[in-house]
């Protein structure tokens, strides 16, 4: 009789066992079956080189790249630089930050979390966020905007725009030790 007892406890629990592991077994195939999460390539030590009638304009380097075919993106998990060039091959600007997507069908890349943008005349520009329009040459963010100049002057803003080489920067809704002269500031 102990021994039924026993015997009916073990069937029991081996019972328990595989329908729970049934369980736990559907729900990482269904994980697994959503191909969406996951990178379709990963690619390390990426350099890419945009240019126009032979003329390098800039090179975007990432440590790690992770695209993403049926959301259309790569994604840049370990940061990204971004370098431009003027038509000398020149450095004129330079980004950095440490998340960035590049949605290709847009034409956009979308530079995320501590945003550093630096420029010729040695002026930093720093934004948690700053989109790069590559059809349209242009860098914007409505997010806040910082910006040191070289001079010293300091100045805030609560979004940004300029061209690539961050020659022709617009700030708005400006505060801070203001430049005399120039245009910077809308």
């Amino acid at each position: 009789m102990k021994s039924l007892k026993t015997w009916a406890s073990v069937s029991l629990l081996i019972c328990f066992f595989f329908s729970s592991c049934e369980n736990d077994l559907k729900d990482v195939e269904k994980v697994s079956a959503d191909n969406s999460l996951l990178p379709v390539d990963k690619s390390y030590g990426v350099e890419v080189i945009y240019s126009d009638s032979a003329i390098v304009k800039a090179k975007m380097l990432a440590p790690q790249v992770d695209r993403y075919k049926d959301k259309q993106y790569d994604e840049m998990v370990k940061g990204v630089t971004i370098i431009f060039y003027d038509e000398n091959q020149k450095e004129t600007s330079r980004i950095v930050s440490d998340y960035a997507i590049r949605r290709e069908a847009q034409g956009i890349v979308e530079l995320k979390k501590n945003v550093v943008a630096t420029n010729v005349k040695g002026d930093v520009y720093k934004s948690d966020e700053l989109i790069w329009d590559e059809k349209q040459h242009k860098f914007y963010s409505n997010k806040l905007v910082q910006v040191n100049q070289k001079n010293g002057n300091v100045l805030f803003g609560t979004s940004f725009e300029s061209d690539e080489a961050f020659k022709k920067p617009r700030i708005f809704n400006a505060t801070g030790n203001f430049p005399s002269g120039g245009n910077l500031v809308n």
